[in-house]
């Protein structure tokens, strides 16, 4: 299997589904677009991951990011204070040229999540930038949970809770310091040295990743169907509803255009449920990379 090369490819657009494991995506996306279809291995297993892996110099690309970890804020990843503990002392403003914030612009708070539609209405309405970048990339937050039909957003509202008010802190104050106003969840409260360790021991629990993914489903179709059945469901239509948009906006794109993904989405294989940094099994790590015709 070819590894991904995503700066490597020749693309003028590229469009980042979050979360899409290559199978399901295999399966339904020539119901709406033509191309030609291979499987790629993404360099992370999560979002952090991938870009940390992926933009490693200075790139000249407009990106208009659903997803809060890829920011303009200037925070580096191991600094963050909720959802994405880790070592990796990078931070999208020193490597990619232009980030749009679409997830503060285009957030819907009823969805608890950013539509595909914010992204296309960003674009739209930032065209100039487009013009001046060499390159442009679109990521979407779905096929990632929430699942638009069903669920709330709950745990991905409080990422981007967290990450907004630890900016806001650090803009006030210069350190971080959030004079006990970041009310980002649970884990926020925590020790700098402490959150990782409680982060990291409730990412290596089964028990305690699905139960992440309840927060999502509706128990009624739990109990009918398991968890498993339940969210593949579900996942699979939030991947219909973002490829529906997609059909709509690539004739709008002139240019080489691409349909990949960051990582994918496990559910149940080897363990694991959701995604988690540096956990490389093929759910995780088998990405589409379809170039549109």
């Amino acid at each position: 299997m070819e590894d991904q090369r995503f700066l490597e490819s020749e693309w003028d657009y590229c469009l980042v589904l979050d979360a899409c494991r290559y199978d399901v995506f295999r399966d339904v996306y020539d119901e709406y677009l033509d191309g030609s279809l291979q499987k790629r291995w993404s360099t992370g297993s999560s979002t952090p991951e991938w870009a940390y892996r992926t933009f490693t110099d200075e790139h000249d690309i407009a990106y208009f990011s659903g997803n809060p970890f890829i920011n303009d804020l200037g925070i580096p990843l191991n600094e963050l204070k909720w959802g994405a503990s880790c070592d990796y002392e990078w931070t999208a403003s020193d490597h990619i040229g232009d980030v749009h914030d679409v997830w503060k612009t285009g957030w819907d708070d009823d969805l608890g999540t950013v539509p595909p539609e914010s992204l296309a209405e960003a674009y739209r309405e930032n065209t100039d930038a487009v013009e001046r970048a060499d390159r442009t990339v679109l990521h979407y937050m779905q096929p990632h949970a929430p699942y638009l039909s069903r669920g709330k957003g709950q745990k991905l509202k409080q990422i981007r809770k967290g990450i907004r008010r630890q900016a806001e802190a650090e803009a006030n104050d210069g350190n971080g310091d959030s004079n006990g106003t970041d009310d980002g969840g649970a884990l926020s409260s925590l020790g700098d040295a402490i959150r990782p360790k409680v982060e990291g021991k409730l990412e290596e629990s089964e028990l305690a990743q699905k139960a992440g993914l309840w927060l999502e489903l509706d128990p009624t179709e739990l109990v009918a169907n398991g968890t498993r059945v339940a969210a593949l469901e579900l996942y699979e239509e939030n991947l219909r509803i973002a490829l529906e948009s997609l059909a709509e906006l690539i004739p709008e794109l002139d240019g080489r255009v691409v349909v990949t993904a960051d990582h994918g989405e496990a559910f149940g294989e080897d363990g694991v449920w959701e995604h988690h940094i540096e956990t490389h099994i093929p759910p995780l790590m088998e990405v589409p990379w379809l170039e549109v015709e």
